[in-house]
């Protein structure tokens, strides 16, 4: 769940910053991933109008602007987006501005001088790529800070969420968690019914009661579908990591992300007799927005008119009842789907959504009124049109009961190891939505709790004594030493850390994969095997049980050298799985893989690509942990060059094999270098421990090799120090690999290569953004020992 700090400050507002926020959040079991600005890091950037443009003299995709920014003259802006026209407003960069270390100056092109510059999203850190121009609204107040109206002085929060919280999935989710935490009464938006305007209605049957016991519909008439989203939601949809698509479309979304309710929105005149709600007949077929058709199965719940299915309910809309720029009438659906009936069913034909993601969790089946009526409320006020009555389908019996759980104040203490004040503890509850009674007892106090709809997940009393302790603090809760006889046991196999050892000390990085995978990638590395296909897959792509560790190393080998990581040498310890008549095998292996150089990139020895001996090489490292006699004989596999593959025998039994992968997979792979690789059985040796590892940045990384030509009696650390004191916070490597001296190098230098590599945890990297730090380098080595580039 990705949001705006400050979209959920407008519900809760805490009087504590950001940082305490996010140790909240987190110490209450909603775990922050990411924390990231809402924008690029620019100033001097204001609200500019077009007056008029002009073709440049001298270019024929450029033209010559007169920018109005609010002072006594217009700003001359040379500018070549496609889609600058006279009188629309823009963010323009004013002479003096920074766009993340980009200087806007005063500059000639083509002849013509040019005093600012208009900016795309993409120049203020809003997004990846962009089209053209950001365009601002009508009503923008020219010459205003640009941060400061769209308010981007902001954090973007992204929680991970475990499986039981579905509940946190939402702004008033989020809100609710930080309300009763901090306790903070919420400010929750005003959503009021509204009157049929119209007469128009849509019949709606549910048929599949159980899979759907609540449905909500409702026909708005006469919408304008070319209306713009408003930039104040875009913003929040774009910083919940959604893009804008179309109002209507974006309406829906902003509702799922502030109330938790997915809806979807079909055109009504595309519809045909009435919608029915009912299990998919073998055989039919959808095709989905996304333009994939499926061929349904009897388990898929779909909504329906009486000619064909209109969508996978809970999941994703058809394309032929698809909202577009002719639409003015359109049919709103809000629904409560059993979550028990519709999980899995996302997977089963490869998707996954957000509204799966909660529906499969649990939406609170009391919201779909609610949501139907906010959705309604943006909709009238942005598009225009006429809401007619709404159409509800409840079938109460199918609905999720709430009982009542009985909660002691001796069981809390005995949980927790301490007792909790008794208003502390009705407090927090009620904030958290529940229901209590209380009632005195010859042990002390307890409670009557109701849970509320939207709490799947409690169900005991440990449920709730487990809410107080979140609430209240896991860290407040006094630390007391149990007591218990504990046993001192050796591992099952202690020989595994030095296996382990083994493998690293010659520079091989522990993979960890999912042990199944995707049965297309293995139709390509072992044609004649078929794999064991899993009933309920997590998605299409890992729906067979891997029968070898490769299916797991050769997708992070592409991973990696996709990611500018040349060499690379990884091991992975884990099941494979075969199948022989009708018994299940699992069977412990160990696999790796390397490609890339012989060395890490350095100065001393020369360098050169690994072959077959290097893998063999680490192949006997680790087969001296078996006992008995290792051999290698020439074999022959389907995933190997023949020329360059062995069998691995132990007492004449094979127990392995390794060799270089085969010229199809490199082509199909996309690999540039051999690639080596090797699996055996583990059973003669260990087995795998747990693991520790580092989290990799998700940004690719920007690689300067500079050249320096120094004093003979200069040492590689001085110029390495000065570097690292004046390289940026991206400076994330560097890299000495090379010394040089002979022509071209006085007698008294030498040249010294070094490898400078910038990466950031939150966002990419430009040339723009290296070009100021490595100047700023240069001049340091020149001021402190005269070096300079080697020409």
């Amino acid at each position: 769940m990705k949001f705006s700090e400050q979209w959920l400050r407008e519900w809760v507002n805490p009087p504590i910053d950001t940082a305490a926020l996010i140790e909240q959040l987190t110490m209450a079991g909603l775990e922050v991933d990411a924390l990231t600005p809402a924008s690029g890091d620019f100033t001097g950037v204001v609200i500019g109008q077009v007056l008029s443009l002009e073709p440049h003299p001298n270019a024929d995709k450029l033209k010559v602007c007169q920018v109005d920014i609010g002072q006594t003259e217009p700003l001359t802006v040379v500018c070549g987006a496609n889609n600058v026209r006279q009188g629309m407003k823009a963010p323009t960069a004013l002479i003096g501005a920074d766009l993340a270390g980009f200087k806007i100056k005063p500059s000639k092109l083509r002849g013509v001088e040019s005093f600012g510059m208009l900016c795309s999203t993409e120049e203020l850190g809003l997004s990846d790529k962009a089209q053209g121009l950001m365009v601002l609204p009508d009503d923008a107040p020219i010459g205003h800070g640009v941060r400061d109206y769209l308010q981007l002085n902001d954090h973007c929060i992204e929680v991970d969420l475990t499986a039981n919280r579905g509940d946190c999935a939402s702004i008033i989710g989020i809100a609710r968690e930080v309300g009763a935490l901090n306790g903070c009464d919420l400010r929750p938006v005003t959503i009021k019914p509204h009157a049929a305007q119209t007469d128009c209605r849509f019949e709606v049957n549910v048929v599949a009661p159980q899979a759907c016991p609540h449905y909500v519909g409702r026909v708005i008439t006469g919408i304008n579908s070319h209306a713009p989203t408003p930039l104040w939601m875009q913003e929040r949809l774009r910083r919940s990591g959604l893009r804008s698509i179309s109002l209507v479309v974006d309406v829906t979304n902003y509702v799922l992300l502030e109330l938790g309710q997915p809806m979807h929105g079909f055109d009504w005149d595309k519809l045909h007799g009435k919608i029915t709600v009912r299990h998919a007949q073998q055989g039919e077929q959808l095709t989905l927005l996304d333009e994939q058709t499926v061929t349904l199965d009897e388990r898929t719940l779909v909504i329906a008119d009486d000619k064909a299915p209109l969508a996978l309910a809970g999941i994703m809309g058809g394309l032929a009842s698809a909202i577009d720029d002719k639409t003015c009438n359109i049919f709103l659906e809000s629904a409560f789907f059993n979550p028990e009936l519709l999980m899995g069913c996302a997977r089963r034909y490869g998707l996954s959504t957000d509204s799966s993601y909660r529906f499969e969790r649990g939406v609170d089946p009391n919201s779909q009124l609610k949501a139907m009526e906010r959705a309604t409320a943006l909709l009238l006020a942005y598009a225009g049109g006429q809401a007619g009555a709404v159409v509800e389908v409840s079938h109460i019996e199918h609905l999720p009961k709430r009982h009542s759980i009985v909660l002691r104040t001796q069981q809390i203490k005995r949980l927790l190891g301490q007792a909790i004040d008794v208003a502390m503890v009705e407090d927090s509850l009620r904030r958290l939505g529940m229901v209590l009674t209380r009632e005195k007892t010859a042990e002390g106090w307890q409670w009557r709790v109701i849970p509320p709809s939207f709490r799947f997940d409690i169900a005991i009393e440990a449920d709730l004594i487990e809410e107080i302790a979140r609430i209240y603090g896991y860290n407040r809760l006094d630390q007391q030493a149990g007591q218990t006889a504990v046993t001192m046991q050796q591992p099952a196999n202690p020989v595994l850390a030095q296996l382990r050892a083994a493998m690293v000390e010659r520079g091989y990085y522990e993979s960890i994969s999912y042990s199944f995978g995707d049965p297309v990638l293995l139709a390509k590395l072992l044609p004649e095997t078929t794999g064991i296909k899993l009933k309920n897959p997590l998605s299409g792509d890992l729906s067979v049980m891997r029968p070898t560790l490769w299916m797991g190393l050769l997708p992070a080998l592409s991973y990696n050298q996709k990611r500018q990581q040349p060499r690379v040498r990884l091991f992975e310890t884990g099941l494979r799985f075969g199948q022989t008549e009708d018994k299940i095998e699992q069977i412990q292996s160990i696999a790796g893989i390397i490609t890339g150089f012989i060395y890490a990139e350095q100065w001393g020895a020369a360098n050169r690509l690994v072959d077959f001996f290097d893998l063999k090489a680490d192949v006997e490292n680790i087969a001296r942990f078996a006992q008995g006699e290792i051999r290698f004989v020439r074999t022959q596999h389907l995933a190997l060059h023949p020329e360059q593959c062995a069998a691995i025998l132990r007492n004449n039994k094979q127990i392995g094999i390794l060799g270089r992968l085969h010229p199809r997979l490199m082509d199909e792979f996309a690999f540039k270098q051999p690639v080596y690789l090797f699996e055996m059985d583990l059973l003669p040796l260990l087995q795998q421990p747990v693991v520790q590892f580092s989290p990799l940045s998700k940004f690719p990384s920007i690689r300067r090799d500079l050249a320096v030509v120094v004093d003979e009696a200069l040492s590689a650390q001085s110029l390495i120090d000065c570097i690292q004191q004046n390289g940026s916070e991206w400076l994330v490597q560097l890299q000495l690999f090379d010394i040089y001296r002979g022509t071209g190098i006085e007698q008294s230098k030498k040249s010294l290569a070094l490898g400078l590599t910038f990466r950031t945890a939150w966002r990419n990297l430009t040339e723009a953004d290296i070009d100021p730090v490595i100047e700023n380098i240069l001049t340091a080595l020149k001021n402190q020992f005269n070096a300079s580039l080697r020409k």
